[in-house]
C-alpha cells in the first residue's frame, strides 16, 4: 500500500480538491508547477502528469496548449479530474507498474511531471521502479520534473526518501541532472533545503 492510501484512505479527493479552491478564493497562485513546465517546453509538446491527483497541473497544462495524459493512483482524486475536465484523457495506474502501451499511449512524453510529493508517498521500496517506469515513458532528450518535501515541515508524513536516493534512481534508469531549485518558481537549492524541483534528461 502507497504512503498516499495509508494517509488518506484512498477518499480525500474531495476535501484536497476543496483545499486548492480555498487557496484560489484567496488570491493564491496555483499554478506554479504549470509555469514552471511550461517555461522548459512550448506548447503544443507531450505532458504526461505522473500523480495527476485532481488534476489541477494538468488543466493548467491543457489550457496552455500542452498534450496532456494523467495517471494516478487513487480513484477518489481521478473522480475530480473527470469531472472538471471530461476531455482530457486520464487513467488510473500504480506509478510502480506504469505500462503505457495497454492504455493505448504512446511512451515518447516530451516532458513528465510528478508534482505534490508523488515521490515520498509511493508505496515504499517502489521509488526506484517508479523512477524506472517515468523514464521509459520519455522520448530520448525528454524531462522528468519532480518536485517533493524532504522534511517534516514540507510532508504530510515522516521523511523517508532523500535527494541522494532520488539522484542515484535517476542515474540508474538513465537520467542525466539539468537543473534543481528551491521552489516552483525557480529560487536557488541551497544543500540541506526542505523542498526540492529537480529536472533530469533522459540520455538513452
Amino acid at each position: 500500500m502507497s504512503r498516499w492510501q495509508e494517509l488518506t484512505g484512498g477518499t480525500s479527493g474531495a476535501e484536497y480538491a476543496a483545499r486548492f479552491e480555498a487557496l484560489v478564493r484567496d488570491g493564491k497562485d496555483v499554478h506554479g508547477e504549470a509555469a514552471f513546465c511550461a517555461a522548459l517546453l512550448p506548447p503544443g509538446a507531450r505532458v504526461l502528469d505522473a500523480g495527476c491527483g485532481t488534476g489541477r497541473v494538468m488543466i493548467r497544462l491543457a489550457e496552455l496548449g500542452y498534450d496532456c495524459v494523467g495517471v494516478d493512483l487513487d480513484a477518489s482524486m481521478l473522480e475530480v479530474a473527470r469531472e472538471r475536465a471530461p476531455r482530457l484523457p486520464w487513467f488510473q495506474a500504480d506509478l510502480a507498474a506504469f505500462d503505457p502501451a495497454p492504455l493505448g499511449i504512446a511512451a515518447d512524453f516530451d516532458l513528465v511531471v510528478a508534482a505534490g510529493n508523488v515521490l515520498p508517498l509511493v508505496t515504499p521500496g517502489t521509488e526506484a521502479a517508479v523512477v524506472q517506469r517515468l523514464t521509459a515513458a520519455l522520448r530520448p532528450g525528454g524531462l522528468l520534473v519532480a518536485g517533493f518535501g524532504l522534511d517534516a515541515a514540507h510532508l504530510p508524513v515522516p521523511p523517508s526518501f532523500t535527494l541522494a536516493e532520488y539522484d542515484v534512481h535517476c542515474a540508474a534508469a538513465g537520467l542525466a541532472p539539468v537543473a534543481r531549485f528551491a521552489t516552483w518558481d525557480a529560487a536557488p537549492y541551497d544543500d540541506g533545503g526542505g523542498y526540492a524541483v529537480s529536472v533530469h534528461r533522459r540520455d538513452r
